[in-house]
């Protein structure tokens, strides 16, 4: 049977990676959904936090936006 989860149950790949480029830039996750609000997504504080510890999927648009926010590539996030 086929499961959307990783191995170790998250349901994202990018949430571990998110929160520590998120604390490297010494943002809160208010001031990132802020960040993102301003690039044209429509995220929240709680948000960042459901998907930081994996309990919130990530469409391939939030991915893309997490990208520009932190100026890296996708790559660089879900790895």
């Amino acid at each position: 049977m086929f499961t959307n989860k990783s191995k170790e149950g998250l349901n994202n790949l990018c949430g571990r990676n998110i929160a520590v480029l998120r604390k490297n830039l010494n943002l809160s996750q208010r001031q990132l959904a802020d960040k993102l609000q301003l690039l044209g997504l429509d995220v929240d504080k709680n948000a960042i936090q459901r998907i930081e510890c994996g309990k919130r999927f990530v469409t391939d648009i939030e991915l893309s936006a997490f990208s520009k926010a932190f100026d890296t590539s996708i790559e660089n996030l879900i790895k």
